[in-house]
Order: C-alpha cells, then sequence, then structure tokens
C-alpha cells in the first residue's frame, strides 16, 4: 500500500522515491512484523490461554518432559501471519503476482493447519488432521495457485514455461553451463519443493524456539537471494544509462520481480523474531500447524519463484535433516524391526540422550547459520 501511495507523489515530493526500492522496504516490513508482534502478541497469547482452558496439545509420541508442558497454548503461529500479510500488503508492490502467490500459499496452509489445531484443542485429539487430508488440502491450494498464476499471465495458451522458469539451477553450477529444461514436470517438481518444505518445518516444531529459528534464518537468506534474483541496476555512464544485471553477473537465474518477495521475507523474519521471544525456552505459546505448515509452504513457494529449489536443500538443511530421520526411522523400522534412532524427529533423539532441551536448540540453530552461509557463498562459486 505505502508503495503505490507514495510513489505517486515521487515526482512532487523528492524524498518519497526511497519507497521505490525494495532495500528501503526491506527492513522496513521487517521492523513493521517485529513491533506488532511485540506489541500486541501478550494479548493475543491471554486470549488463546483463555479459550483453550488449559486443554493439552502435547502430542502423547513425545519424551516424558514434553509432558510437563501440558497447558501452553498453542497455534501462536496465526498472530505470525497476520502480522507476515499486514506488512507485506503495507510495503510490498502489490501489482506482483510473485507476492499474492506466496501469500496465497501462506494464508492456505496456514488455514490447514489452523484446522489441524482446533481438532487437537477442541476434541483433545493430539493427533489432529489425518496426514492424507493434509496433503491433499495442500495439493489443492497449490493447484489453485499454480492455475491463477497460469491464468493472470496467459500460460495457459503459451504453456506452463509461459509463467515458471522450468529450466532447473544446480548450486555451484553457472546457468550458462548446466540448466536442464524439464517442462510440464515442473509443476509437480514445484509441488514436491513446497510440500516437503511445509511437513519438514512442521516435523521439526518440537522443542520451544526451535523452528522458528531456523525459519528466520531462511527468511533472510531467501531475501537476500530473491533480492540478487531480481535486482536490475541502473547506471549513468558517460551520459548513458546502462542496466546492469545482478543475476547474470553472478551467474544465477534472473526472475523479474523476486526484488519484492525479499520485503516479504523482511515480513517472515520480523514476525519470527517477534515470535521468538514468546517462544523460546521455556515457551509461553507454542506455534502450532497453523504456523509451521504455512511458513513452510511460504519458504518453499519463495525457493520455486527465485529458481533456488535445489539451493533450498543446504538453506534448509535442518529441516531436511529433521524429515530424512523421519522417513529412515519408518523406513527401518518396517524392513528390519529396529530403529535407527531413540525416536524420531531427531532432536528427540538427542532429548533421550540426555541433552538439555536449550543445547539442542542453539546448536540446531547454530547448523542452520553455517548452512545459510554456505547457501549465500553459492551465488560467488558459480
Amino acid at each position: 500500500m505505502f508503495y503505490h501511495l507514495f510513489t505517486a507523489f515521487r515526482e512532487t515530493v523528492g524524498p518519497f522515491r526511497v519507497f521505490l526500492y525494495p532495500s528501503f522496504r526491506i527492513p522496513s516490513a521487517a521492523l513493521t512484523a517485529l513491533v506488532l508482534t511485540l506489541w500486541l502478541f501478550p494479548r493475543f497469547i491471554e486470549l488463546l490461554r483463555e479459550r483453550q482452558n488449559g486443554a493439552s496439545n502435547v502430542r502423547e509420541d513425545t519424551p516424558e518432559q514434553h509432558q510437563k508442558k501440558r497447558g501452553t497454548p498453542t497455534m501462536g503461529g496465526l498472530f505470525i501471519l497476520i502480522a507476515v500479510v499486514v506488512s507485506t500488503l503495507l510495503w510490498a508492490d502489490l501489482a506482483n503476482h510473485s507476492v499474492w502467490a506466496v501469500l496465497a500459499i501462506l494464508v492456505g496452509f496456514g488455514a490447514i493447519g489452523f484446522v489441524d489445531d482446533y481438532r487437537k484443542v477442541k476434541h483433545l485429539d493430539s493427533k489432529g488432521l489425518a496426514g492424507k487430508k493434509k496433503l491433499l488440502y495442500q495439493t489443492l491450494v497449490f493447484a489453485l495457485v499454480a492455475g491463477a498464476l497460469l491464468l493472470l499471465k496467459d500460460g495457459a495458451i503459451g504453456g506452463v514455461a509461459a509463467v515458471f522458469d522450468t529450466r532447473l539451477s544446480v548450486p555451484f553450477v553457472a546457468v550458462k553451463w548446466f540448466s536442464p529444461d524439464i517442462g510440464w514436470l515442473y509443476l509437480p517438481f514445484a509441488l514436491l519443493v513446497v510440500l516437503g518444505t511445509s511437513h519438514a518445518v512442521n516435523l521439526t516444531d518440537g522443542l520451544d524456539g526451535l523452528a522458528i529459528g531456523p525459519t528466520i534464518v531462511s527468511a533472510v537468506t531467501f531475501a537476500v537471494l530473491a533480492y540478487a534474483a531480481g535486482l536490475v541496476l541502473v547506471f549513468n555512464t558517460n551520459g548513458v544509462w546502462v542496466d546492469f544485471n545482478v543475476a547474470q553477473y553472478l551467474n544465477i537465474p534472473h526472475v523479474e520481480g523476486t526484488a519484492e518477495l525479499a520485503v516479504l521475507c523482511g515480513g517472515i523474519a520480523g514476525a519470527g523474531i517477534g515470535f521468538l521471544w514468546f517462544n523460546t525456552f521455556p515457551a509461553s505459546v507454542f506455534m502450532g500447524d497453523v504456523g509451521s505448515l504455512a511458513l513452510g509452504g511460504a519458504l518453499g513457494a519463495i525457493a520455486v519463484l527465485t529458481k533456488n529449489e535445489f539451493l533450498s536443500v543446504i538453506v534448509h538443511g535442518v529441516f531436511v535433516a529433521e524429515a530424512l530421520s523421519v522417513i529412515l526411522q519408518v523406513a527401518s523400522f518396517k524392513l528390519t524391526g529396529k530403529r535407527i534412532f531413540k525416536m524420531a524427529p531427531i532432536h528427540h533423539h538427542f532429548e533421550l540422550k540426555g541433552w538439555p532441551e536449550p543445547k539442542i536448540i542453539v546448536r540446531f540453530w547454530v547448523v542452520s547459520i553455517m548452512l545459510a552461509l554456505v547457501g549465500l557463498a553459492t551465488l560467488k562459486l558459480r
């Protein structure tokens, strides 16, 4: 909103030109989301506590010490979504289709998570919505968003390549050397990335602050990646205006308009930091599926739209490790009758090994930061 409101007067009021630049609006969105969360979240927590009335939301298949957290209100992720949506609507270019696509994924997946959390609280059922139903509803949300993009950009006529860049970008390899085009197969591949990231974040959300820490790191990292992928600088050289394509210089895919997604990433980071204030050990509120499914889906969608699908495996390494630990545990038990870990996801394995919860959380954060730095390093190592 501010982008359209103030830039309309940029010719008469010079300082309003600052609203043209994502580099100004990214931290502004982050600060807006942070202030909203720190200011209003305490009241929201009290509302959740009154409505949930001490209902248990702790899963039964968790270490014994988790049962002490019974009564802690959940669904705090709902306010994260509110803060992200408000900050994005205020600071992003609302004519950008990619921004609306990610917001639709965020809200759609959040609605599915809300139903899941509501069932847990209302019916005292720690399992909530069945996993197959979650996947089905998420697939429908993705299909609606992808279909809307195809129609808005006339892709129904020009094919999927007219809307989505169906080429694949591989970390550490320049796009001019290796960038295979998979055509219509890109849509199911993109679905896999979005759903995989969503559920990986959901599996990680098992300790106080464990999921939101890497989410903040990922949002900041993708803000940089999105900004680089969509940024074109204009220089005046000897009276001649010259365009400098940053993505072309870095040998990464250039995707027009993705710099606006960096504004949305700023909102996620700001809201995440505000939420962490209340979710850090010992947590005053839990995120719930309404937050984890939505944030994971949004991060996956941003990875797809910025052409960082494979790079997201590195940046989201903590989430990937959590998901893989569950997959390996289930496969091992079904095939051999033996478990690889004491309990999956892997953070519970370390709990049962005697690691204090804060130590697990902080070490996972450190690993997440290290992986984010590796991901950013790939911008030059191509």
